[in-house]
């Protein structure tokens, strides 16, 4: 074998050592190298080119940005004794790779502790506080809300929010400083908690619904008296107005009518009070006028011989003669 192979094996010999001993760390990874499964030496977080022993030594990376978490939805109890389901996410981070690998070895165990953790650390804080503490955000939040709209209970609630003195921000912060100690212990650190939702299980949202509606119908209920209220008041008004109108007119009306008869009789009389013969014409017309009011084909009459009524039939009766 010439100088020139041997050059070219130990060179190749080389290079598939070389390749074997160095590896790269990205500047999103911190690494830990073992040996035998056992840490060797300090986390590395520098990125670059480093070397470990070939074949002794293993590298395990971890990722050195913020992961997430997301947990599942879980159903728990309030402090009143209302089930919601909560969901909730977090934000973590690698801060200890030592501590990590001893304890947790990968991200999938890590996030099954995280969620244990986080997932109990919830539950407690949920179960201390009433709904309406976990629900709102906002202790000096209120409500959009119709002015006019007044209480239909006489309580005046209808409308308005019930003061908090904590609110869901300082809850989910007590979730945060009970399970940053517990995580520390992994190499773990919590950057944040978040309730993503919360939400009534089926059988309290049926409930809640039902109040809705009928909080809904007490007010339409309420509108509708209303409504029924001033229309019997304007019906009353407008009776009223009618009844007034009618009576000034009527009176109007007798009053024009009896200036007319007294017009008129005043006029008769100086007709028929000029001759003593126009005086017994009037009263023959006068009574032929109530012979014919009082007289028809179906009556009939009995008088005596003193009526003047009797007189005047006689009268025409002996003249027709």
């Amino acid at each position: 074998m010439s100088l020139f192979s041997k050059l070219g094996i130990f060179l190749i010999g080389l290079a598939i050592l070389f390749t074997l001993s160095a590896f790269t760390v990205n500047q999103t990874e911190q690494v830990i190298l073992t040996q035998f499964g056992s840490p060797v030496g300090n986390p590395i977080t520098r990125p670059g080119l480093h070397f470990k022993l070939p074949f002794i030594q293993q590298v395990h990376s971890f990722d050195k940005r913020y992961l997430a978490w997301d947990g599942p939805i879980v159903e728990m109890s309030t402090k009143d004794k209302t089930y919601v389901q909560v969901d909730t996410f977090a934000r973590w981070r690698i801060t200890d790779p030592l501590r990590y690998y001893l304890r947790l070895r990968d991200e999938r165990s890590a996030q099954s502790r995280l969620e244990d953790i986080l997932g109990s650390e919830t539950r407690t804080a949920i179960a201390r506080h009433e709904l309406i503490e976990v629900v709102r955000s906002d202790k000096d939040r209120a409500p959009l809300r119709d002015d006019a709209l007044q209480a239909i209970n006489g309580e005046g609630t209808l409308g308005m929010l019930r003061p908090i003195s904590v609110g869901r921000a300082a809850i989910e912060k007590d979730v945060i400083e009970a399970a940053i100690p517990k995580l520390a212990e992994f190499g773990v650190e919590l950057l944040d908690v978040r309730f993503k939702r919360i939400n009534y299980n089926q059988q309290v949202l049926d409930r809640i619904y039902q109040r809705m509606i009928s909080e809904r119908l007490q007010i339409a209920q309420r509108f509708r008296s209303e409504g029924e209220g001033e229309a019997a008041r304007i019906n009353g008004n407008k009776e009223r107005d009618i009844n007034q109108i009618q009576s000034a007119a009527y009176k109007q009306v007798q009053e024009i009518q009896g200036e007319a008869d007294a017009k008129a009789t005043e006029i008769y009389a100086k007709a028929y009070a000029q001759r003593p013969e126009a005086a017994e014409f009037y009263k023959f017309l006068k009574s032929m006028e109530t012979y014919h009011k009082v007289i028809n084909t179906d009556t009939t009459l009995v008088l005596s011989t003193n009526s003047e009524l009797f007189s005047l039939l006689r009268r025409v009766e002996q003249k027709g003669r």
